[in-house]
């Protein structure tokens, strides 16, 4: 006969085994995920163009940001954080970007929207090339 030792260690290794295959299956779950968001932003206005004190030249503008972001939305995704950035170029910087807006999507309940909105981030070009 085993003694109660042997039994522990039996049933432990058995639950560690279970546990370890059950947690190799789910990762390898979302592997087979293929999300497909989608998303448009249109800018509606340019509301203003300013020259800065310091030279600097500034941009507000309006926009309308649609996206469905479901399909990202797995077992494993507790939110996504979703941001519009401008890119451009100018003489000194052959890229240059700028966040324009963002946001935290919290569930996929949240993860189809329409939004109006302007940028919610400073515009600003310090080499005066948006002229």
């Amino acid at each position: 006969m085993h003694s109660f030792g042997y039994r522990l260690n039996g049933l432990l290794t058995f639950a560690v085994t279970i546990l370890a295959l059950m947690c190799a299956i789910t990762s390898l779950s979302d592997n087979f995920n293929t999300p497909s968001p989608s998303a448009e932003i249109k800018i509606m206005n340019i509301n203003w163009f300013q020259k800065q004190p310091q030279g600097h030249d500034e941009v507000s503008l309006t926009m309308n940001v649609s996206a469905d972001l479901q399909s990202l939305f797995t077992w494993n995704t507790k939110q996504v954080f979703v941001f519009v950035a401008a890119e451009y170029e100018t003489r000194k910087n052959s890229l240059n970007q700028v966040s324009l807006w963002d946001a935290i999507i919290p569930a996929k309940e949240h993860a189809k929207f329409w939004i109006h909105t302007s940028n919610k981030y400073r515009f600003v070009d310090q080499v005066c090339s948006f002229r």
